[in-house]
């Protein structure tokens, strides 16, 4: 029992190192702030319509009228039956946002590192360089939390795989299962799905390991209990997989019916994302520097450049005084790669970096291979269309992988394996396998590499960088008869950056290969050489990271969960009690949602339809398109530039309405162009089964709406005639059902977007219920292999507890 204890206590003590540390850096969130994260603030502003929902009715909605004319909520954080996967993940994210995520990164790292055997002072050395790494606290900066989340439970997945492969077999399956199943519950499928890729080339080199032992059955049963473990992890995250396989056909990340572009040119057709989307940020050849050396680029889109720079300067010498130039000089261009526009470099750090090439020097075999091969191929799909040859390939014939964007985030496979194998090679250089000389030469090929590069780079400067932007031309123009003078200027601190952070890069690098040379020569031992590298890793990192997340980032919270407030536009308009939408063509994308219904939100996968009528027709005002969808407001500035509630000049068509003529058209394409055309409160359009017909008016029929809520209608309709009734609803056929007089019937898409059907003459109440099947389908799998897991679980304890009993007995 002593023993026991004894040997829980050293990891015990890491991981409250670990909540100290989380706590230490996001320190404001004990003073009761939040941090103020933008994509965080338009998530809110989406989510609300459904939050007040919940809130409310005590029950779930899964369709949300407040943003593109309505839409599912499955990717706006809704909550599903028997998703206890997702109670799992809350207790461990027990504390405060973003500390919790920090936490995550540690603790994931750390297990995994002691997976592969490391002692607990190299695993915790290396959770403080993978959670440390720039990117992954710059993505805590700006509210990509579902990232974060998803990439700290990658090491994780990856200890339950090694598990599995080190004859491990039941606690590798039970691992595997509850951390992909964490992983899959993160709802980050792009993350995922980088993580699959990793897994696949991990699979590739231990295949070609086992081939060449002899061990192939050892492969193939892991492989097979791995695959289980899998299955088993989706089982428990049914609804959310099912419900967004389902949605993801409808959104604008599945295949688009239109041939054409708004400007009516051919379009490519591809079955996922248009290419130009996916690679629009794209990492440069030369970018890739800096992770290395992180302002080699310039650093982030806006960097505060000081006092002391030619910035500064420019500003004074052109007549501002000392504090305007001050205030000005916060927010310089500084970056000039390739990518449109970047937070902060993807950092991964001098001392890790150096390490890292140390270890290629130590380490042998399939843990190197699978590291550096996962490396090389993160980094090579992140340069996108800089490297166009392999990024087709990957679009046009690797599956899935066109339906995600911004390519150069795949570089947090680099940023976790970069570490992981940085560490490994630490414990090598610490440990007795090796001889003196091998590891003296490993350390003076290291430092030749990574310092020589260093002064390479200081050296040559001139030679290798221009320092020169892609938008150095607009600020040239925009500033007049100053714009040489600012790009200049501009240019000499972008130098500056550059020169004091590759001498602040070679200056780690020494330090530490002077640290690993004490420590052979016997001057530090081992606990020294760690405590030595720990310190150069926080000071690094940390000093880089504070630089783009640090308290300046904290505001009350109260300011965070209430980002919006009604300006006298929003209060104009909700005076209004009726049901119409609100078209907001000047605020933050999601401000509307929050207030009204709105025609625009934040979302990286609405509705592909909608989408594409929006590119046709609403961003362009057409007043036909803005009719049927019932538009009833528009804010835009007035005289003051100030944001006003304008009454639409034509009445928009309502609720619903009974059309005269009810017409078949070819396809997707002349559907949408007709829009331009046709009288919308008269005539509807299809292209589904229904035959044209013609229906004859009844100047006293009319629809009343009698019952609003996001995911119920119902609607009172009077007419002595039998009509085609169009309602200003979003069509989505896997979940909304139609009813007349409380019997099911079939509706159809019309107008490229909404919904329409057949009611007979008389009067009659007319429902759509958003009941999707596939909440329920997926919350009965899960229900069921939440049970199956705990079975196993159960069954693994007493399992395990047998084996360790046996061993101890023999």
């Amino acid at each position: 029992m002593m023993y026991s204890i004894k040997r829980l206590l050293p990891h015990v003590l890491i991981i409250i190192g670990f909540v100290v540390i989380s706590l230490a850096y996001f320190s404001p969130v004990l003073q009761g702030k939040a941090i103020f994260q933008s994509d965080i603030m338009h998530y809110i502003g989406m989510a609300k319509q459904q939050n007040e929902f919940r809130k409310n009715t005590g029950t779930e909605t899964y369709w949300t009228n407040s943003a593109f004319g309505g839409m599912p909520t499955y990717q706006l954080g809704a909550k599903y039956p028997h998703n206890y996967i997702k109670k799992l993940d809350s207790i461990l994210r027990f504390l405060p946002r973003p500390a919790d995520y920090l936490f995550l990164y540690m603790i994931g790292i750390y297990i995994l590192l002691l997976v592969l055997k490391l002692d607990y002072k190299l695993a915790g050395l290396g959770a403080l360089a993978f959670g440390f790494s720039t990117y992954l606290i710059i993505i805590l900066g700006v509210g990509h939390n579902a990232k974060a989340h998803a990439i700290a439970y990658m090491p994780l997945v990856l200890s339950g795989i090694l598990l599995a492969f080190q004859k491990r077999y039941v606690a590798g399956f039970l691992l595997t299962a509850v951390a992909m199943a964490l992983e899959i519950c993160a709802n980050h499928f792009q993350m995922s799905y980088y993580l699959f890729l990793l897994v696949v080339v991990l699979g590739i080199v231990y295949f070609i390991d086992a081939l060449k032992r002899q061990q192939l059955p050892h492969f193939f049963k892991a492989v097979g209990i791995l695959i289980i473990a899998v299955i088993l992890s989706v089982g428990l995250n049914a609804t959310n997989v099912l419900a967004t396989q389902e949605y993801v056909k409808s959104s604008t990340r599945g295949q688009s019916e239109l041939t054409i572009n708004p400007d009516g040119s051919p379009k490519d057709m591809t079955t996922g994302l248009d290419k130009d989307y996916i690679t629009e940020y794209s990492y440069g050849f030369l970018e890739s520097f800096n992770l290395f050396i992180p302002r080699l680029m310039g650093g982030g889109a806006r960097e505060d450049v000081g006092t002391d720079s030619a910035m500064y300067k420019f500003y004074t010498n052109i007549g501002a005084t000392p504090v305007e130039a001050a205030r000005q000089v916060e927010n310089t261009p500084t970056y000039w790669g390739d990518q449109p526009i970047v937070e902060a470099p993807a950092y991964v750090g001098a001392v890790v970096l150096f390490l890292f090439v140390l270890a290629l020097f130590l380490v042998k075999g399939r843990l190197k291979w699978w590291l550096v091969t996962g490396t090389i191929v993160s980094l090579l799909l992140s340069y996108g269309k800089n490297l166009g040859f392999i990024t087709d390939f990957f679009i046009d014939f690797v599956p899935f992988y066109s339906k995600f964007r911004a390519v150069s985030s795949i570089q947090v496979i680099l940023e976790l394996c970069i570490p992981v194998l940085a560490m490994v090679g630490l414990a090598r250089l610490l440990g007795n396998k090796l001889t003196l000389e091998d590891k003296m030469k490993a350390l003076m090929y290291a430092t030749s590499i990574t310092a020589g590069l260093a002064l390479l780079f200081l050296l040559f400067k001139s030679t290798f960088f221009d320092f020169v932007g892609a938008n150095d031309g607009y600020y040239r123009q925009a500033y007049g008869t100053y714009g040489q003078s600012f790009v200049e200027a501009l240019r000499q601190d972008r130098e500056r950056f550059f020169t004091q952070d590759t001498i602040r890069t070679l200056i780690f690098v020494l330090l530490s290969a002077a640290l690993v040379w004490s420590y052979l020569k016997n001057k530090l031992n081992s606990n020294k050489i760690i405590i030595g590298l720990a310190l150069l890793i926080v000071f690094d990192l940390v000093g880089v990271d504070r630089r783009y997340v640090n308290n300046d980032n904290f505001v009350p919270a109260s300011q965070v969960n209430t980002p919006f407030h009604p300006n006298a536009a929003d209060k104009a308009i909700m005076k209004d009690k009726g049901h119409f939408r609100v078209f907001d063509v000047m605020g933050s994308p999601a401000r509307a949602s929050y207030f009204h219904n709105s025609l625009t939100g934040y979302h990286a996968a609405k509705l592909g339809r909608y989408n594409e009528l929006f590119n046709f027709h609403i961003q362009k005002n057409n007043i036909e398109v803005l009719n049927m969808l019932n538009t009833k407001y528009i804010i835009a500035e007035d005289e003051q530039q100030q944001p006003k509630a304008y009454t639409r000049f034509t009445e928009p068509n309502g609720n619903a309405w009974f059309v005269s003529d009810l017409e078949r058209v070819a396809d997707a394409n002349t559907e949408i162009r007709l829009l331009d055309s046709i009288n919308t409160k008269q005539k509807a359009i299809t292209t589904m089964d229904m035959a044209s017909r013609r229906f004859e008016l009844d100047s006293t029929a009319r629809i009343d709406l009698e019952v609003v809520q996001p995911n119920y209608l119902k609607y009172q309709t009077h007419n002595s005639n039998d009509g085609f009734m169009v309602c200003s609803e979003i069509y989505y056929m896997p979940g909304w059902q139609a009813y007349i007089d409380g019997k099911p019937v079939d509706h159809i898409r019309v107008n490229y977007v909404l919904r329409g059907l057949l009611v007979p003459k008389g009067t009659h109440s007319v429902e759509f219920r958003f009941d999707p099947q596939v909440i329920h389908r997926g919350s009965s799998i899960a229900l069921t292999s939440s049970i199956v897991l705990g079975v196993l679980l159960l069954g693994g304890f007493f399992y395990e507890r047998k084996s360790k009993g046996g061993i101890k007995e023999k």
